[in-house]
């Protein structure tokens, strides 16, 4: 390898690193003060870059949450992945999603707050992304491959929407953990227990599958 092409590779292996280091230091920022509340001089504090650099490859704020939920989303489809739900029967496969959405989002509350943030903001950044819709698709054309195998199989009945369903297991999810602090209160249980959490996912299993049995 020349010189000059070692330089190049190493030159862009530190823009990749600093790019991620900026981006995870971004991901904490936004996760505890929102977009609006998120601040540039505190994200190159946790990333212990220069400021300068990150408008270098971020040209405003706006343009780094958006970078930051394209990252998110692609993380959450990259572990959907590995699930290799196409080689599950259906019935399992489904399952699987619902608890690997659970337990996902229970081990990564900031995405949870990111979405929050997003909403706030009518989701213009993701709206306004080359890639976030190319990052979700894929997940629903499987899905929708899972449901019409799992009909064909007579497990499953027919006319189930792969969109409406996702939607379905993510809101089972993403509302309980998003508001357990005032369903908690209000019902006076404690949501958040070992005990609760295993009777959510167990619930949220019953659910879903009872919606797509055949019966």
């Amino acid at each position: 390898m020349s010189v000059q092409k070692s330089s190049q590779v190493i030159k862009t292996r530190d823009a990749e690193r600093s790019r991620a280091v900026i981006l995870n230091a971004a991901l904490e920022e936004f996760a505890l003060f929102g977009l609006g509340g998120a601040r540039i001089d505190r994200i190159a504090e946790r990333s212990n870059l220069n400021k300068r650099l990150i408008y270098y490859y971020f040209t405003d704020k706006d343009q780094l949450f958006q970078a930051v939920l394209e990252s998110a989303y692609e993380q959450i489809r990259e572990r959907e992945k590995k699930l290799n739900l196409q080689s599950l029967e259906p019935t399992m496969a489904v399952r699987t999603l619902v608890e690997f959405t659970w337990n996902y989002y229970l081990e990564h509350p900031e995405f949870l707050t990111l979405l929050n943030s997003a909403n706030l903001h009518k989701a213009r950044h993701i709206q306004e992304s080359p890639n976030v819709r190319a990052l979700n698709s894929p997940l629903i054309e499987l899905l929708g491959e899972i449901l019409e195998k799992g009909r064909l199989s007579g497990e499953f009945r027919g006319g189930i929407d792969p969109v409406q369903l996702y939607v379905s297991i993510a809101a089972l999810s993403y509302f309980y953990l998003s508001n357990n602090s005032t369903l908690s209160s209000i019902f006076g249980r404690d949501l958040m227990s070992p005990k609760a959490k295993s009777e959510r996912l167990s619930h949220m299993c019953e659910v879903i599958l009872g919606y797509v049995l055949r019966n």
